[in-house]
């Protein structure tokens, strides 16, 4: 009777499929191909995404502890009235903020998982999102001395004016079928209690020494623990696709489907960038040697815009983040603002 019992609980095939991290299963499966097929470049391309991943590391658990602390103060409240207001202000000073900030297209990911998990709205989270990895000021030094004062400044006000696009899009659609209810399902089970234990959003006044309450500690740890997981793993992939494609995309094959003439090269800059991953203080020699070898300067802006905002490693960031309809409108967005910067700034230069 026993064995009768054991065998009837014992998990089918499809229970442990769906108990499997599909995350953790891909990043696993690439390292197996990879390992098949060019086995000495294992090695580099695990060092390389083990070194990016610490490279953010800091960020990530800054991020990550900022949640937990605001969750288990029962902070949301606090924090939600401090984005009150008009919400055009707040996605102006949002894109402003995000062009000044030294993020780049993976690191600005921990960020705005911790805004759209107290609850901010999409719009200026939107602005911060698309501005954000575009511009800092050790990139405007770089940018400035390779490139020039002009297309440092083009660029800064490109991701400005991308970011205040963006926003006013999500603001003005925002009770529309694409921008309601934005956020993916929270990637835990209320069967846990200690998941689900602790203040509700909303409903009580901050504990800022959360750790005098023992419920309240254990929803610190609970929450910091899941959402470490939840972003590690994703960024981890990220990262091993920026690796694999700095390692065997070719810049030669990039410069030339970018070097022709035209407006064809700023929609073709932009629809290369978004896809291609260049890191942006990397991107700016390459770029430099494009237009040396005649590329328009519309498509070297069209191109640093798009890549920027929506290479591969940011955007599967994104999509572990948000549903598809908006994962949908940020690739829009993003490439739209790309083109429209790459246009304007080809017909000042």
């Amino acid at each position: 009777m026993i064995m009768a019992d054991s065998f009837i609980t014992e998990p089918g095939p499809r229970r442990i499929w769906a108990k499997i991290d599909k995350t953790l299963l891909v990043i696993f499966g690439i390292l197996a191909v990879l390992a098949a097929l060019d086995i000495t470049a294992l090695g580099p391309v695990i060092w390389g995404t083990l070194g990016s991943f610490a490279h953010t590391l800091p960020f990530i658990l800054f991020a990550v502890l900022a949640v937990a602390y605001l969750k288990a103060a029962g902070a949301e409240q606090v924090l939600a009235r401090a984005f009150e207001g008009p919400q055009w202000r707040m996605i102006v000073l949002a894109a402003l903020l995000g062009g000044l900030s030294p993020f780049c297209s993976c690191e600005v990911i921990p960020f705005v998982a911790a805004l759209l998990a107290v609850g901010v709205p999409l719009a200026p989270v939107m602005a911060f999102w698309l501005a954000s990895p575009l511009m800092d000021p050790a990139m405007f030094a770089i940018t400035a001395g390779t490139l020039g004062f002009d297309f440092a400044m083009g660029k800064t006000l490109a991701a400005v004016a991308l970011g205040i696009l963006g926003g006013a899009v999500a603001m003005l659609a925002r009770n529309s079928a694409v921008f309601a209810d934005p956020l993916r399902a929270a990637p835990q089970s209320c069967s846990n209690t200690s998941c689900c234990s602790g203040p509700k959003p909303f409903t009580s006044q901050p504990v800022w020494r959360f750790w005098q309450k023992p419920e309240r500690a254990q929803t610190f740890r609970a929450t910091a623990t899941e959402n470490l997981l939840f972003l590690g793993k994703w960024l981890l992939l990220a990262y091993l696709l920026e690796s694999l494609m700095t390692r065997y995309v070719p810049a030669d094959w990039i410069a030339g489907l970018l070097g022709g003439q035209g407006v064809g090269p700023i929609l073709l800059g932009a629809l290369v960038g978004a896809p291609a991953y260049l890191n942006g203080y990397a991107a700016v020699p390459l770029i430099a040697g494009l237009l040396e070898q005649g590329m328009k300067p519309g498509a070297a802006m069209s191109f640093v815009i798009a890549g920027g905002v929506s290479c591969i490693p940011a955007a599967v960031a994104v999509w572990a983040l948000v549903k598809p309809r908006v994962f949908a409108a940020y690739i829009g967005l993003a490439l739209s603002g790309a083109v429209l910067a790459g246009l304007a700034w080809g017909a000042i230069a």
